[in-house]
């Protein structure tokens, strides 16, 4: 059964950072391509980052580049998304999500993801 379990979301101000972790289970990790998407009331999720397998190969929502950065640690089955200059915009529930199994390219599609985290709160006072 794969799991994907997010972690550090919370309340901080306009420009502060945050760093957010997936641990993720069941899967055979290294050879999945990884997302970070998010979810603000009243809006469609949107893509954030994704991640290559072997995380040579990153990208970015234009909203987030250069202030956010996705990396992964394929000996901790983790995933990792750290957010620095934060704007009250990037509030919302921010999900983390796996392709399937070989599937080892990321992706800005929902769609191309077979399994997703809970999500985590993160809220942006100005």
């Amino acid at each position: 059964q794969v799991q994907l379990v997010e972690s550090g979301g919370g309340l901080v101000q306009a420009g502060d950072s945050l760093r957010l972790s997936c641990a993720a289970s069941g899967l055979i990790f290294s050879r999945n391509g990884m997302g970070w998407f998010r979810q603000a009331p009243g809006k469609e999720r949107e893509f954030v980052a994704s991640i290559s397998a072997s995380g040579t190969s990153r990208n970015y929502a234009d909203s987030v580049k250069g202030r956010f950065t996705i990396s992964r640690d394929n000996f901790k089955n983790t995933v990792f998304l750290q957010m620095n200059s934060l704007k009250p915009e990037d509030t919302a529930v921010y999900y983390c999500s796996a392709r399937s199994n070989f599937q080892d390219w990321g992706s800005p599609e929902p769609s191309a993801y077979n399994y997703w985290g809970q999500g985590t709160q993160v809220t942006v006072s100005s």
